[in-house]
Parts: structure tokens; sequence; C-alpha cells
């Protein structure tokens, strides 16, 4: 059977790789959305941040022999203590600045890590193999599908759409849009918002890193990693709309497919159609497809 004169095999591998693509990008275009939606913050480190939970799986299997299952909690967990460390020491100086300010540091910040991973261990990649538990593939009759793969997709959306329910339909997400906007009125009410953000930025951060430990069985682990992707991530974010959780979600998602696609019937077009996209959109919707215009 052939769709569009593609074997449906090929169809359809393609279209999971895009999904997989896409949970990724979902994954770390929903980190970039909530910092910059409650932290007004333009987090340029995200894709180091990414390689570093990556890195920390490979490490802990490499030098601790902890498990894949021990690291997806532990590597984000360790991530995200690291952005408190940089949001309490570095970034809270910076919020009432310009954007660029932030933009600036974070991209700093992206330099020395990448930097002092390349330095330990060189540029060519380190393998990370895929959990016992989800070693082989099922076969659905039409294709047959990786167990990690769907994993992943799955792992992604679940975490996802419980990020977009904690703040878009919680008393804490309430609080946590309302501190960004009238930080002194949510003081009065006896809460700490300093530490309310300081927390936020980890936890976007974190995000970044589970996003790492689940790339790692996928792709080689290498230093850069989180550059080669965090541009295409940018692209997602704009085209969803800076700081909208569910079009960071949504966007990513159906970007991955599209390109995807475009792998199979125009791959000489697969690396830009992202680009080609946020084009179009930002000259018909500058605010994104769900962001709000001002």
């Amino acid at each position: 059977m052939e769709i569009f004169g593609i074997p449906l095999q090929a169809f359809l591998g393609q279209l999971l790789l895009g999904l997989v693509n896409g949970s990724f990008y979902a994954m770390l275009s929903l980190g970039l959305a909530v910092i910059f939606g409650l932290l007004n913050v333009i987090n340029f480190a995200h894709g180091a941040l990414y390689m570093m939970g990556a890195f920390l799986a490979w490490m802990g299997m490499a030098y601790f022999n902890l498990n894949y299952w021990v690291m997806l909690v532990l590597a984000p967990l360790l991530v995200g203590a690291f952005g408190i460390l940089i949001e309490k020491t570095m970034l809270r100086w910076l919020y009432k600045l310009d954007h660029l300010y932030g933009l600036l540091l974070t991209f700093g910040i992206t330099l020395m890590l990448e930097g002092i991973f390349r330095s330990v261990y060189g540029v060519s990649g380190q393998p990370y193999s895929v959990p016992e538990a989800l070693q082989g593939a099922t076969n659905l009759g039409f294709m047959i599908l990786p167990n990690y793969r769907a994993w992943v997709v799955v792992a992604s959306l679940v975490v996802c759409l419980a990020t977009w329910l904690i703040i878009e339909k919680t008393k804490l997400g309430a609080l946590l849009r309302a501190g960004t906007e009238n930080p002194r009125l949510v003081e009065a009410f006896g809460v700490n918002v300093p530490l309310m953000v300081t927390l936020t930025y980890g936890f976007g951060v974190a995000l970044a890193a589970f996003a790492g430990v689940l790339a790692a069985p996928v792709i080689q682990i290498s230093p850069l990693m989180g550059s080669n992707l965090i541009i295409t991530v940018f692209a997602v974010v704009v085209i969803g709309g800076m700081g909208s959780i569910l079009g960071a979600i949504v966007t990513g998602l159906s970007l991955g497919v599209i390109e995807g696609l475009t792998r199979v019937f125009y791959p000489e077009l697969s690396a830009t159609v992202v680009f080609i996209i946020m084009a179009v959109v930002l000259m018909i919707r500058p605010a994104g497809l769900f962001g709000r215009e001002k």
C-alpha cells in the first residue's frame, strides 16, 4: 500500500520520527514558555541544560551504575537545582532590565557549559543504551513501532499536559501568573514571590533536563546536542506565541510532524520548513498562533 506514491511503512516511519522530534520540541519549548511567560526571561541556556540532563544520565550510568529510571528523576532534580543557583546568583538582578541582558547572560552560560563538557568529553559523543524494559518493538500490523520511541511520545505528552493543567487550572498556577503581573499585591497575601519565581525557573530548566534524559538513548550524547536544537525550539516558541503554554505544546508536536512529513515529500525543505512557517505566521499574526495581541 502506498500514500502519494510513498510506501506506507516509510510514510508511517517518518510520521513517528516527526512525532518523536515534536515531543522534544514540545518539552523544550514548554520550558522556555514557562520561563518567559512567568519570569519574562529569554532563556538561551535552555539547550545547554537539555544537554546537561543527557550527560548527567550518562554519567550516572558510567560512574555510579545508576539505571535510566533513577536518572530520569535525578537528572532533572540536579539540573533544576543548578537552575535555581543561576537564578538566585545572576538572573534575579536582570528582571527589571531589557530582555537583551537576560539573553546575553544565558548565552554566556551556554558557551561556558558547552566549553566545559567539550573539554572533558570531546565532541564525538557518548552512547547511551535503551533501558531493558523498553527494548525491542511492537508489530502493529501496518508498521513496526519501536517501544522506546512510543515511550518518549507518551512520557512527553503526560508531562506537557500535567504542566499545562498545573499552570492554567490550579490555584498555584493562578498565584504564579498573578505574582509576575503584580508581585506586591500577591506578597500582601503572604506569598513569597521571590521564592516562587526561583522555583519556577528551576522547574522550567528541569523540563529541559527531562527531555535530555529522554533523548539520551535516541541520539548520540554530545556537548553540541543542545545548540543544534535550540534555534528550532525558539522558532517553535515564536510560532506558538511567546509565553503561551498551550501554544508551546501544540506547536511543538505539530511542527515535528510537519518536519517529518516534509522529509518524505520534499527532503530538501525539511531543514528550513519550521523557519518558513515562522516567517508566514509572523507576517499574519505577530503575537504567534496562541499569543495575546497587545
